[in-house]
């Protein structure tokens, strides 16, 4: 009895271990289920979770030198940090769009072109270096004065300009305000076609319009004088002076001063000549920048400030030429002051020819306006 007991006993024993046993394997594999399903859940969870804030999220900082790694540039021939921001390229493709007016008129042209008749031939071209005698750098001069120059020496110089956007410091205008444009771009003109216009939203006054609106979206304050000067031709200068001289003493503020005109080239054959540049795809005229020193057979005569008005010419050309490669012709040294000598700051510029169409022109007149107002910004000045 004692031996079969024993016996029977070491059997229960043995069973109670296996069972033990079974039970703590059954526990483990349960807890590691457990623990990888509650794993998977919280991540599973974690896709539904919104972002991080950016008020609680820690900041990164930017180093200034790596900045442009941080935006890779659309070209990657380009250098990052040439890119120019994207409110700069909406600017500028704002500039290249057709005024509705403008498209207006050549829309009314186009209905009368079929019937108009050839009077002679109009030739584009893109001056570059005719006529040049002396150049630094973009900036290019046709001089035509026995007086010598050195441009590269004037460059170094700074402006005498000194403005503020709460004043007025540009005053557009114009002498021959009547002279006008073509309506329609093609290879020939007709004998009817006028030169002339004396309505401001077809001549010199549309463009200075264009001018005016650049340098206003640029926060300078500017005065534009739409007088016209040219009903009778002779004495046109005279008048624009008095304007002039009428304005300075209403806003002593005003320094630029533009006297904005078009030229008009014509060849011995009667061919016409259109200055043209291709500007970001779309034509413009070609801009001309006059200054002069009022010289004579003995020299200069009663402009003694005249270096003043040539070295804000040769700074204007530059920022031109910098921003729109190719818009200005050379700029011309002349003998004439026309009226420059009534502010160290004040030029004639020639907006394209006859031969431009005023679409063109008008074109132009937005490129010159962002060109200055960006030369403007270098001379701000903090006082009223």
């Amino acid at each position: 009895m004692g031996m079969r007991h024993h016996k029977k006993a070491a059997q229960i024993f043995c069973v109670l271990a296996l069972s033990a046993a079974f039970c703590a394997l059954l526990c483990w594999q349960h807890t590691a289920v457990l623990s990888l399903f509650c794993t998977l859940t919280v991540r599973q969870a974690s896709l539904l979770l919104p972002a991080v804030s950016a008020q609680s999220a820690p900041q990164q900082t930017i180093p200034a030198e790596d900045t442009t790694k941080a935006h890779s540039a659309p070209d990657s021939t380009r250098d990052a940090a040439a890119v120019p921001a994207a409110p700069e390229e909406t600017a500028e493709a704002d500039l290249t769009q057709t005024p509705q007016d403008i498209l207006a008129l050549i829309k009314h042209a186009q209905k009368s072109a079929a019937a108009d008749k050839k009077a002679g031939t109009i030739r584009s071209l893109t001056y570059t270096n005719e006529g040049v005698t002396d150049q630094s750098g973009v900036v290019k001069v046709k001089n035509i004065n026995k007086t010598k120059i050195d441009v590269a020496k004037l460059l170094r110089r700074k402006a005498d300009l000194s403005v503020n956007k709460q004043t007025p410091c540009v005053l557009i205008f114009h002498t021959h305000t009547t002279e006008s444009y073509q309506y329609l771009d093609r290879t020939f003109y007709t004998a009817g076609f006028p030169t002339r216009d004396s309505d401001p939203g077809r001549n010199m006054v549309r463009v200075g319009d264009e001018i005016c609106a650049q340098l206003e979206g640029m926060g300078f304050a500017v005065i534009h004088d739409t007088e016209i000067h040219d009903a009778h031709y002779n004495g046109a200068y005279e008048r624009s002076r008095a304007a002039i001289q009428k304005y300075r003493k209403q806003y002593p503020s005003l320094q630029v001063l533009l006297d904005i005109h078009r030229d008009a080239i014509q060849q011995s054959d009667g061919t016409k000549l259109k200055p043209v540049a291709q500007i970001n795809g779309k034509n413009a005229a070609q801009v001309m920048i006059i200054s002069g020193c009022q010289e004579d057979g003995n020299g200069v005569t009663d402009f003694p400030d005249w270096e003043q008005n040539l070295v804000f010419a040769l700074l204007l050309q530059q920022k031109m030429e910098q921003t729109f490669p190719g818009l200005t012709r050379p700029v011309f040294f002349s003998p004439r002051r026309y009226n420059m000598h009534l502010s160290h700051c004040s030029l004639l510029l020639e907006v394209g020819s006859d031969s431009n169409t005023l679409e063109e022109a008008a074109y132009s007149g937005r490129l010159i306006g962002h060109a200055l107002g960006l030369l403007l910004q270098d001379y701000l000045s903090e006082e009223p």
